[in-house]
């Protein structure tokens, strides 16, 4: 079941019952709720009206349905103002509304709400406020989006679909069909589309307007063919990849397309192809089918109208989901009546756990919910078929509209290289300067002889018929501005195009050996690891803040029940999982069903012992309601295994014994299910009216009335259910604080009841386990009946539905029967501790942001590691903003924090006194010296603490900055009871205020938002579905393998790629350099000794091939020093792979190397008869080597195929020039051959190398020497234990051998 399910089927509709109550009065219905009063919200249009649940509060309704003039309150000042800003900029490319810069806010504009009115002693009507109700959407969302259309909310523009109808709903409405389309491209659009895309790269158009230029006949500096050679490779590179991918979809378009449904046409079920399926049309699906569209189920081959579903390709969810078809429409169905009807619903949205509408059939109206539609995607599971109707159909769909990709990021490393980008800019501009001006002072000085000077002749001298025939000469000026632009296009690869290609494919072949790294594979989830992402490889390296969930994260999710305080009494030392068998052996239970689960679950011998006493006192009656409510209170869906199996556990069951299982959205549900199955209280049979629940043996029938699903803003779940004696009952489960304050106190007995439960809840909170109170109500017939007729009214509504329906179940929840609580543990995986441990000595802080209780997670902090004994906590409980302001400032006088904000007056400080007493940390034998501090400023490390309460009224513009400055200074940052958006405004606090880079990791849907706020964000495959994986950049299967991840790959990644970067903007700018020194002594006329081809091939073939693999093999140091000395990690933060200052002593370098290579050939080759182009020629040859060589000087790791690279790049460029200078149209034609004969060419080569090279390898040498950085000494340690161990086992094969 879903949230808003009407389960009151239209048999049992309360016109043709009567209520026969035998349940204890508890007072009139003007007294229902005394503890409630409300406020409507809205989120979906930005307009934010706010819910509010208070205490003592007069009667919540009026005679009115929804006037309530006593405590309805509807808030809309400032709240209607305020926006996501800093998420929605993220998100600009998929709203189309804008965020007002002039108010901007980070995350939430939390000062919308009207704190003052807010009780100090109840924090759980602080968190029914508006951000909650924002909050919950956001939790539940799979992209960064946290709004949906609001479609839906306006009475005025419904959907209307005719039932079995297609041309009637189509003609008047013109739906969309069912064809999909997801590839980009068509044969007529793919080439100017393609291109348009690719252009979007600045580098793209400025090597499209060096080819432009270059075919003009005044600056025609190369072949008009040649200059375009490197950015057509290019272009044609990427065009191929991508047409090849577009290709891919149209086939699997083509495919999902050309499927294949049975739809009802001319009174029969026949098939029909998916993209001729309309709106309107009835369609038959069978078992293990894709459901081809979205449909309101009509009927199913279950009688009461139930079917399953896996929501896997949706929302990566396997666990089995139900649907159901309203008891009106499968009653027709099963009898063969026809179809006809109205649905009217809402327009598509990508809400993908919403859905409202109403329908007429047969002269009924009943509402809709998410519980009577199957999306597009999902697939039958465990029914033989369904019948619905098609509601949206194609890109309408769901699922099509959430197809929309995550927001691409970009390395951090990656804006830095577009930074040195812009100074080579400048420096390509000054030399192009350079040369125009002394090319026009030239023309200028010898302006009188330019018929017989050369490079500038006016005239041919030639014996043909152009003898005497001048050239074309247009002026000084515009010889000098043309000699501008032909030296840009000389020049032109001083901005390395190749560069771009290059880190494509490092990036990729990073990627594929961290696919394959076998540390890195899940055996449990047989999950290997994955790149999402290819853009982020390097920033896995510099990562300084880590933000991590908890539950599922940190921990296993996977839940098993420990402990239980049952009116007020503590259960749960006494465990025993051989006391289910003893259970069953009771005679009592003697030709009954008995129920094996599939999973044991160990139960306390003491309560089994009370649940089977004949007494009937009241703690015999608070057990049996307390697992009555366990059993009942849930949407889990009983699974009764294959009769063929006889084992459960690796066992062999006993005759008679039947094993079943349960399926639930939730974990912790399935846990507290099984619990009850393991105490004689089995959830067995649930039909969208009804349940059954095997009660030791005897078979208790339950009339589900109503359900009140669980929300974030009400943090509790309700069930209405009929007793065959027809005694009605509400019960009730949730968290602490949104259930103790609604509990109704009789006499000092409940008094004492309920402070006891709190001690308890307070006690599994320190042991690290997550709780839940357990209560229920008897209803007489007048609070059943204005119940409802409330709850009918909510569930038709197409505006507010869930905020009415909020409000509906505020009557009936209050004024509850404590029964106990709940205590379930979830173990921590494996490796966590040791995880932490390492990235915190590696200096990353660690954040944990949980919705968990303040104890529970200060427990998992300690017991993972991350809160050590000698820390100092700093804990914000505020309830209000003037309390946590005081609070902050508190803190930082206390601990000597400065504030970052300049001028600014600091409040008074006082001694503040308001954190929440009910979550101090006790000093027990485990937490004892962890506790808050002295006065006095210590230098101990911080740990802060602080809960989602204190952060709504933190997170506002004029409180970030504190939080900022405290948090900073901490070692430890815990922050308990944070809704989703909490979440990614944490991340957003640093993210926005340093340059340091965040990484979120999380396994559930409320982590989407954090994990695409972050620089990097890490999903995991858990418990909870995949939401978090298909949001994520890198997908692993548990926590610990990020210690791997960052310390290993990180390293590796950022030092490789910074390296790379470094070098292609080396040699290129080395081989513009040795042309820039060439036109110096050649009149500044912009001509060449190389030959076009060479230009282009050199930085395309000659260079590129081993910077690729260097790139991707090279290591500086191996995975098990990184592991064991996660102090390395820290070159990462220091920027020590790349910054500003390495790229300076880099073109330093690179101008001595350029004037070298320059220089040494045309002296020794001065006096000589060496033509130009055999010039040229040497310099193409040696320009190669040295940079070759240059790069085989930093290689840490040789292996066969960096050998095969380095040296064959060399081998490659000589056999191109042996080819090149082979063709006698060229001008060097077989320059080479003849060089080669002539010692002095080898000689100069090697000259060159040695001059060139000297002075870096001196500067390395003494470096190493004298200022070694840490990954060189650990380089040398690696070293020197690799001689020793070498060393001892030839010592031992000598002794072996004597």
């Amino acid at each position: 079941m879903t949230s808003g399910q009407p389960l009151l089927a239209s048999s049992e509709s309360p016109s043709v019952i009567e209520y026969r109550s035998k349940s204890r009065n508890r007072g009139s219905v003007g007294c229902l709720c005394r503890s409630a009063s409300f406020t409507s919200s809205s989120y979906d249009d930005g307009h934010s009206d706010i819910v509010d649940v208070k205490e003592n509060c007069a009667s919540p309704f009026g005679d009115n349905a929804w006037s309530g003039e006593n405590c309805l309150r509807r808030s809309t000042s400032l709240s209607r103002k305020r926006q996501f800003s800093t998420v929605g900029s993220l998100l600009s490319q998929q709203f189309s509304s804008g965020y007002p810069t002039q108010d901007r806010r980070r995350l939430v504009s939390w000062g919308a709400m009207e704190m003052h009115n807010i009780n100090d002693n109840n924090p759980e009507s602080f968190e029914l406020s508006r951000v909650q109700e924002k909050l919950h959407k956001a939790q539940r969302s799979r992209h960064k989006s946290m709004q949906f259309e609001d479609n839906l909310q306006h009475d005025d523009n419904p959907r209307l679909i005719y039932i079995n109808d297609p041309r009637r709903t189509n003609d008047k409405y013109e739906f969309t069909g069912n064809e999909i389309t997801t590839s980009k491209y068509t044969l007529i659009t793919f080439l100017p589309k393609n291109l348009f895309i690719q252009f979007h790269r600045v580098a793209y158009l400025y090597f499209l307007a060096i080819a432009a230029l270059n075919q003009l006949p005044p600056l025609a500096v190369f072949g008009r063919t040649v200059s375009l050679f490197p950015l057509l490779f290019v272009l044609c590179v990427t065009a191929i990849k991508d047409g090849y991918e577009d290709w891919r979809r149209h086939r699997s378009d083509r495919n999902e397309n050309n499927r294949q449904a049975l739809v009802f046409q001319s009174d029969d079920f026949r098939l029909k192809v998916w993209k001729k399926i309309r709106a309107g049309e009835v369609v038959k699906i069978c078992a293990d089918e894709v459901i081809p569209c979205d449909m309101v189920l009509l009927g199913t081959s279950d009688p009461s109208g139930l079917a399953y579903i896996q929501t896997m390709n949706l929302d990566g969810e396997s666990n089995l989901k139900t649907r159901y078809a309203r008891q009106e429409t499968a009653s027709a169905v099963a009898e063969g009546c026809s179809y006809s009807g109205l649905i009217r619903c809402e327009q598509p949205n990508r809400n993908i756990y919403e859905f409202t509408a109403n329908m007429e059939f047969n002269s009924h109206k009943f509402p809709l919910s998410q519980s009577n539609i199957v999306l597009r995607g999902c697939q039958l599971k465990n029914t033989e078929w369904i019948i619905g109707v098609v509601v949206y159909a194609g890109q309408e769909t769901k699922a099509m509209l959430n197809s929309a990709m995550s927001p691409a990021k970009r390395s951090k490393l990656e804006g830095y290289m577009n930074r040195e980008t812009l100074w080579l800019s400048i420096f390509l501009f000054i030399m192009c300067l350079v040369v125009a001006l002394g090319m026009g002072l030239w023309l200028v000085r010898h302006k009188e002889r330019l018929d017989t000077l050369p490079y500038y002749r006016k005239r041919y001298f030639t014996n043909g018929a152009d003898n005497g025939k001048r050239y074309r000469f247009y002026g000084i000026p515009m010889e000098t501005f043309f000699s501008f632009l032909s030296s840009i296009i000389v020049f032109q690869i001083m901005i390395p195009i190749s560069l771009y290609i290059t880190m494509e494919m490092v990036r990729l072949g990073q990627s594929y050996f961290m696919i394959e790294d076998k540390h890195m594979y899940c055996r449990a989830s047989s999950s290997r690891f994955q790149c999402r992402s290819l853009n982020i490889n390097e920033d896995l390296g510099q990562v300084r803040y880590v933000f991590s969930d908890k539950t599922g994260t940190l921990t296993e999710n996977k839940m098993e029940f420990k402990r239980a305080s049952v009116h007020g009494k503590n259960y749960g030392n006494n465990l025993s999982e051989e006391y289910p068998s003893m259970l069953y052996s009771i005679p009592a239970t003697l030709g009954r069903r008995r129920w094996k689960l599939k999973s044991e679950v160990a139960v306390d011998t003491e309560l089994i012992k009370l649940l089977h006493k004949d007494l009937n006192g009241d703690e015999k009656i608070a057990a049996h309601e307390f697992f009555l409510t366990l059993a009942a209170c849930n949407t889990v869906i009983p699974i009764h295994m294959d009769d063929r199996s006889n084992y459960a556990n690796g066992e062999l069951l006993e005759e008679g014994f039947e094993t079943i299982d349960y399926q639930g959205e939730s974990p912790d549900e399935q846990a507290l299910v099984a619990a009850a199955s393991a105490y004689g209280y089995t959830l067995f049979e649930r039909t969208s009216g009804h349940i059954v629940i095997d009660v030791n043996g005897e078979d208790l029938r339950l009339d589900v009335l109503g359900l009140h699903e669980f929300d974030s803003v009400r943090k509790r779940m309700s069930v209405v259910i009929r007793f065959p004696d027809n005694t009605i009952k509400v019960l009730v489960k949730g968290a602490d604080t949104s259930m103790l304050n609604i509990i109704g106190i009789d006499s000092d007995r409940d008094e004492f009841i309920q402070q006891t439960t709190q001690n308890h809840l307070c006690e599994y909170s320190m042991e690290g386990l997550r709780t839940l109170v357990v209560a229920a109500r008897d209803l007489n017939d007048s609070e059943f009946e204005l119940w409802q007729s409330r709850y009918e009214d909510a569930s038709t509504s197409l505006t507010e539905r869930a905020v009415k329906l909020r409000q509906t179940a505020a009557l009936i929840e209050c004024d509850l029967k404590l029964l106990g609580a709940t205590a379930i543990e979830d173990k921590l995986q494996d490796g966590v501790p040791e995880a932490i441990e390492s990235l915190r000595q590696a200096g990353i802080k660690v954040w944990i942001l949980t919705g968990d209780k303040q104890e529970t997670a200060i427990s998992i902090g300690l017991s993972c590691k991350l809160l050590t004994s000698d820390m100092q906590s700093i804990v914000i409980n505020g309830n209000s903003e003037n309390d946590c302001r005081q609070l902050l400032a508190d803190a930082m006088a206390k601990y000597g924090i400065k504030s970052t904000q300049c001028g600014s007056q600091r409040p008074k400080l006082r001694n503040c006194e308001n954190e929440c007493h009910d979550h101090d940390i006790p000093e027990t034998s485990s937490m004892s010296d962890f506790s808050e501090g002295k006065e006095d400023v210590t230098d101990k490390p911080l740990a802060l603490i602080i809960d989602g309460n204190s952060l709504v009224y933190i997170l506002e513009k004029e409180l970030e900055l504190e939080l900022f400055d405290l948090a900073t200074s901490c070692d430890v940052v815990l922050c308990c009871r944070v809704a989703p958006l909490q979440k990614a405004g944490i991340v957003d606090l640093i993210k926005s205020r340093t340059d340091d880079m965040t990484l979120a990791i999380g396994d559930g849907a409320n982590d989407v938002s954090m994990i695409q706020m972050a620089d990097v964000g890490v999903g995991i495959c858990g418990q909870e579905g995949r939401q978090a994986v298909m949001a994520s950049d890198f997908a692993m299967g548990q926590f610990r393998f990020l210690k791997r991840l960052l310390l290993v790959h990180g390293h590796w990644n950022y030092q490789r790629v910074g390296y790379m970067v470094l070098y292609n903007f080396y040699r290129n700018a080395v081989f513009v350099l040795m042309l820039f020194w060439y036109i110096l002594c050649t009149a500044f006329s912009t001509t060449s000794a190389l030959t076009d081809w060479s230009s282009v091939f050199y930085s395309v073939i000659y260079t590129s091939i081993p910077t690729i693999f260097v790139g991707i093999l090279d290591k500086d140091l191996s995975h098990k020093t990184l592991l064991q000395y996660p102090m390395l990690y820290g070159a990462g933060h220091r920027q020590e792979a790349y910054n500003l200052r390495l790229f300076w002593f880099t073109m330093i370098d690179t101008l001595w190397q350029s004037l070298v290579l320059f220089y040494v050939p045309l002296y020794i080759y001065k006096e000589s008869t060496i033509d130009i182009w055999s010039l040229g020629s040497l310099w193409t040859i040696a320009v190669v080597i040295l940079v070759n060589v240059h790069l085989a000087m930093d290689v840490q790791r040789w292996v066969y195929i960096t050998h095969a690279a380095v040296w064959g790049s060399i081998v490659i460029t000589y056999a191109c020039m042996v080819v090149l200078d082979s063709i006698p149209v060229f001008p060097n034609y077989w320059t080479i051959f003849h060089l080669a004969k002539s010692p002095t060419y080898w000689l100069t080569i090697l000259l060159i190398i040695v001059v060139a090279l000297l002075p870096r390898y001196l500067f390395k040498v003494v470096n190493q020497r004298f200022w070694p950085s840490d990954i060189q000494i650990a380089r040398e340690a690696e070293v020197l234990r690799k001689r020793k161990g070498r060393e001892q086992i030839g010592s031992k094969r000598d002794r072996d051998s004597n």
